[in-house]
């Protein structure tokens, strides 16, 4: 009789231990998570014990927190992200202003008709430039704030790659620039986003006529159930290229003719790229810079 009685005291005492082990430690979670809610840390919450679910609680609180760390780090990143762009974009802005005032200044001033038409004509050049730059900024902060959703559709590459370049006719022949260019006879389909597939191009384009000489290469052909798009040009100083820093935003490679640049356009060919499953990359062999694009192939019945 002794024995059960002593058997169920002991019984008791553990159960009792055992509540008061884990009250002790739920108490001691909770101190821990409210120290976390109000101090920046990365300190993980610890138990003393693993019983009761314990272990299981604490090791979800800690997943929870290791979550909104990494949440709170993406959104500090992309804050110091967007206030470089508009600290970067307000010195780029400042010289196009300086000639715009320069220039009405001087066509307040001038009598003949002949210089007030040359006058008007940079005018218009500085206004266009200021307004490219500014869609770029747009364009890049919806971007990195993901507020610019892409609806993905079956498109065909090989039309949107032929009006692209078909638009810049004009400008390049006013430039002398006679382009290679070699697109498959065959119509290539990707899944992607036809602006924003023409806003890659563009870019890449713009890039290729600022930065390079008058002798620019367009080819798009498929190889191994891909779609490659390649632009390659040649350049005067291929030493001021760094091919490693080629798609970072504000990156230029010649600041004296990047005046009009923002230094965003590749990083946003870049972002558009890798939100249609596309690959990017940049080669400098000697003085031939090509930028080659990646797409997977899509069926045309799909």
């Amino acid at each position: 009789m002794y024995i059960i009685i002593g058997f169920l005291l002991l019984i008791i005492f553990i159960q009792t231990f055992l509540l008061w082990k884990y009250q002790r430690q739920v108490k001691d979670i909770c101190r821990q998570l409210a120290f976390l809610l109000k101090h920046d840390s990365n300190m993980p919450i610890t138990r003393d014990i693993d019983f009761g679910s314990i272990g299981k609680l604490a090791d979800l609180l800690n997943e929870y927190l290791a979550s909104k760390r990494r949440e709170h780090a993406q959104y500090r990143k992309k804050e110091k992200i967007i206030s470089d762009t508009y600290t970067n974009l307000s010195h780029d802005i400042r010289t196009p202003l300086t000639s715009l005032d320069g220039y009405f200044q001087l066509l307040e001033e001038c009598g003949s008709a002949d210089d007030r038409q040359r006058y008007l004509t940079v005018i218009r050049e500085r206004i266009e430039s200021l307004k490219e730059m500014l869609e770029e900024l747009f364009t890049f902060t919806k971007l990195k704030n993901e507020t610019c959703p892409l609806e993905l559709t079956r498109c065909c590459i090989t039309q949107i790659l032929k009006e692209t370049v078909f638009s810049y006719y004009e400008d390049w022949t006013k430039l002398g620039i006679e382009p290679e260019i070699l697109i498959a006879e065959e119509r290539l389909y990707l899944l992607g986003n036809p602006p924003a597939l023409r806003r890659i191009i563009q870019n890449i384009l713009k890039n290729a006529v600022e930065h390079g000489e008058k002798k620019i290469k367009i080819a798009l052909y498929s190889e191994e159930k891909q779609i490659l798009l390649a632009v390659s040009n040649q350049v005067t100083h291929p030493e001021h290229i760094d091919v490693t820093m080629i798609f970072e935003r504000f990156y230029k490679a010649d600041e004296a003719r990047s005046r009009t640049s923002t230094g965003l356009g590749l990083a946003i060919a870049k972002e558009l790229a890798l939100r249609m499953a596309g690959e990017i990359k940049a080669d400098l062999t000697e003085d031939i810079f090509c930028i080659v694009i990646r797409f997977p192939v899509t069926s045309p019945n799909d």
